[in-house]
């Protein structure tokens, strides 16, 4: 009973949500495109002509935003294990990310050329576990930090969904040894009540941080 009313509940704030009566007026596919938007408008991640990598792009959302903001002679080479419909400038790959065969489809989507930026909305299957999905989400955006560490560009950047918790400093620490400037900003789309925040990792330097 408490599942079913919790479920409701989190209908009727779906249903009410501006950016999610946004997002149909404006023809984006999910609220989550207002939080690209907006950390782009803070940050200047995104110019015409780059290529970026989107991690986790289904249903499109993020995608959408980057690809119509790199325009044609721009590149979004986007993953997710969920079928995603076709988006302009996005060449999208069906897959997960952390197997070696899909890692290869991205690189021969990059064309031996390095992205200017990586971006990684991921949340896990969310189980119910506060513990667990933790450490799933950590575990995902530390396989997202790994493939940057690979393939980013120098001076690259890198934005990337965080759920604060255990395991959420370290991941901090992991970042700042790998770029030159990190800062972490909550979205006016991110409803107040979640945990995440969005890591912004600017200046790639391709260090890593010293074992302890």
């Amino acid at each position: 009973m408490a599942r079913s009313k919790s479920s409701g509940s989190w209908l009727q704030e779906h249903v009410n949500d501006p950016y999610v009566k946004q997002a149909r007026q404006d023809g984006y596919r999910s609220r989550a495109s207002y939080k690209l938007i907006q950390l782009n408008e803070k940050d200047k991640l995104i110019r015409p002509g780059m290529l970026i990598v989107d991690l986790g792009s289904a249903p499109g959302g993020w995608s959408q935003v980057a690809g119509k903001l790199v325009g044609a002679k721009g590149k979004v080479v986007a993953t997710d294990i969920l079928p995603m419909e076709p988006v302009q400038n996005v060449d999208f790959i069906l897959g997960d990310f952390r197997e070696e065969a899909v890692l290869n489809q991205i690189l021969a989507r990059l064309e031996s050329r390095k992205p200017d930026l990586i971006l990684c909305d991921i949340a896990p299957n969310i189980s119910g576990i506060d513990v667990a999905d933790q450490a799933s989400s950590i575990y995902l955006v530390e396989l997202a930090l790994d493939m940057a560490r690979q393939v980013l560009k120098p001076k690259g950047d890198f934005v990337a969904k965080v759920f604060q918790g255990a395991g959420s400093d370290a991941y901090l620490k992991e970042l700042r040894a790998s770029f030159q400037k990190l800062a972490i900003r909550k979205p006016a789309a991110s409803r107040p009540r979640s945990r995440e925040v969005y890591v912004v990792a600017k200046g790639f330097t391709g260090a890593t941080a010293a074992k302890t």
